[in-house]
């Protein structure tokens, strides 16, 4: 008799591992069945920034960031990656008119090392000259 119960509990425990993995495969497929990480494509990017316009015009992050194109560029900027844009940005948002290469690089590294699971130490003024 123990015999059977142990095959049942064997039964038992497989399932249930079976069942976990099939899981978390649903859950996060890519980072199960990647073998590393990879980085953002631009791509990508665009891609997730456009879905933030979309969501912006929609209304749904609130009527200030529709009052003028630089508040909607915030406003997707945070969307896009908010890690990102709190360290870049949140303490000096883009201003009216303003074109800043240097936070843009910036940002667009932070967000290729976010991608790669990599600390985000040192981004900040990384690309001052």
């Amino acid at each position: 008799m123990a015999y059977y119960y142990f095959d049942d509990k064997s039964r038992l425990n497989s399932f249930f591992t079976f069942f976990f993995l099939l899981l978390l495969l649903f859950i996060n497929p890519s980072s199960v069945l990647s073998k590393s990480p990879r980085p953002i494509t631009d791509v990508e990017v665009r891609q997730i920034k456009n879905e933030c316009y979309a969501d912006i015009e929609s209304g749904l992050w609130g009527q200030q960031c529709k009052t003028s194109m630089t508040a909607k560029e915030n406003c997707a900027l945070k969307c896009l990656s908010p890690i990102c844009y709190e360290l870049i940005y949140e303490s000096d948002p883009l201003e009216e008119g303003e074109k800043d290469f240097t936070r843009s690089q910036e940002y667009k590294y932070c967000m290729y090392k976010k991608s790669m699971g990599e600390s985000l130490e040192g981004i900040k003024g990384a690309f001052d000259m």
